[in-house]
Formats: structure tokens, C-alpha cells, sequence
């Protein structure tokens, strides 16, 4: 058995993509604070809706079944490959030349993806340590 076939371990690993793609989005924002007509984005994670299936990528055919290996079992679905939306980020202030990015909260929110990826990182490498731990006590 993997270590990726652990759910934590599955887990840990999408959020950390998730982080990764969501930190190019806010450094693209920073990056076009000038640009004239630039709107500021962001991702959204996915709903839980949209991971058991009852979201608009279980519409789409993204989902794979679930093993029902009871009868009274209720049927669902779960989705392999998380996807991340992107969305255009509520701005309340524009500049006249239509830039919509406030440097501000875009470094507010780096830093906090940045402190989100560093938890990600040390909750992975606490559990492959402890599993790693595990396999030598045998």
C-alpha cells in the first residue's frame, strides 16, 4: 500500500495544490496592479456538494462512482481530481483606468495562503513521519 492511498495523506496533498494554483493567481493579481482594465481573481475551493456529487461536476460525468458493498448503503459519488474555480474577487474600489486589484488585500491574502501552505506542509510531513514510524516499530 502507497502512502498517497492514505486519505490524509490524499488530502493533504490536494490542498497543497490548491494553495499552490490559488498563490499564481495572487501573484498574477500583484504582478497587474498597473495594467489598466486588469480585474483582480481568485479561486474558490470546491463545495462538498461538488466532491460527493451533487454539484455541477457530477452533472458534467467528472465523478466516479462509489463501491456500495451493502445493500442498505446510500449510492454517491466522489470526485478523483479536486477542481479549482476560478473566481472574479468582489472589489469595491476600481481605479479610473478599470484595475480592480488593491495591493493590500492581495498581500493579505498572500500571506495568508502562505501560513495555510506552511500548516499543509508540516501536517504532511508530521504524517509521513509518524508513518514512517510505524513501519520501522514492526
Amino acid at each position: 500500500m502507497a502512502f498517497d492511498d492514505l486519505p490524509l495523506v490524499g488530502l493533504l496533498k490536494n490542498r497543497m495544490r490548491f494553495l499552490e494554483a490559488r498563490q499564481k493567481v495572487l501573484s498574477e493579481n500583484v504582478a497587474n496592479a498597473e495594467t489598466p482594465g486588469y480585474r483582480a481573481r481568485d479561486l474558490r475551493q470546491p463545495d462538498f456538494a461538488d466532491m460527493v456529487g451533487g454539484g455541477a461536476s457530477a452533472r458534467s460525468g467528472g465523478v466516479v462512482p462509489v463501491a456500495v458493498t451493502n445493500s442498505a448503503h446510500l449510492s454517491g459519488a466522489v470526485d478523483r481530481e479536486p477542481r479549482f474555480g476560478s473566481k472574479r474577487a468582489p472589489s469595491f474600489e476600481t481605479t479610473p483606468d478599470r484595475n480592480s486589484v488593491v495591493l493590500e488585500d492581495e498581500m493579505m491574502k498572500v500571506a495568508e495562503n502562505q501560513q495555510d501552505y506552511q500548516l499543509a506542509s508540516m501536517l504532511y510531513s508530521k504524517s509521513l513521519s509518524l508513518l514512517k514510524l510505524a513501519v520501522q516499530r514492526r
